[in-house]
């Protein structure tokens, strides 16, 4: 095997394995031909306010991941999987490209910053992920339920909760 020079003219192995692909600071992995970046909960904010500035000007989506049955994914390296996932979905017109953002969401501590103040547009979101998962949004300006009753107790799309039935009763259905 030979080695290369680089511009500094110092050696480098050939099959030297390239640098992680970074934005931000965060690890970025590519995925069907989409990339996706793992910021941790305390740099998310941070991140989208700077992506917003350089043209990641609406957030389509904010989605919640209950991961409980996956929990040996493959993260990029220094990423922990954790129990839950926040997935925000961005996009970027004149580059005319999405943006994921996943952020580990600890079950003992299942907090993440709001991003309202970024993207107002995010309030309906995070309260449906508050409601069907129980991850709450620090600094939302109304963190209520949106879809279940207010007195509805547990979260419906948490992977451990129990499947209930609610009997149906049919008009003009003969007595059984």
């Amino acid at each position: 095997m030979s080695e290369s020079t680089t511009a500094t003219d110092e050696p480098v192995a050939p099959d030297a394995a390239p640098e992680p692909e970074q934005l931000h600071g965060a690890p970025v992995e590519r995925v069907r031909g989409q990339r996706v970046v793992h910021a941790s909960r305390e740099d998310l904010v941070g991140l989208v306010r700077t992506l917003r500035d350089e043209g990641w000007l609406q957030c389509l989506d904010v989605i919640g991941v209950d991961q409980l049955a996956n929990a040996h994914r493959e993260l990029p390296e220094g990423i922990e999987p954790e129990r839950f996932e926040v997935v925000v979905l961005l996009i970027s017109h004149t580059a005319r490209e999405r943006l994921r953002i996943r952020v580990q969401v600890p079950e003992s501590d299942p907090v993440v910053p709001t991003l309202f103040e970024v993207h107002p547009g995010t309030e309906a979101m995070e309260r449906e992920v508050f409601d069907m998962f129980g991850i709450r949004f620090d600094g939302h300006p109304d963190l209520t339920r949106i879809l279940m009753p207010e007195d509805w107790e547990g979260h419906p799309l948490r992977k451990d909760y129990g499947i209930g039935r609610i009997p149906v009763q049919f008009k003009d259905a003969p007595d059984a």
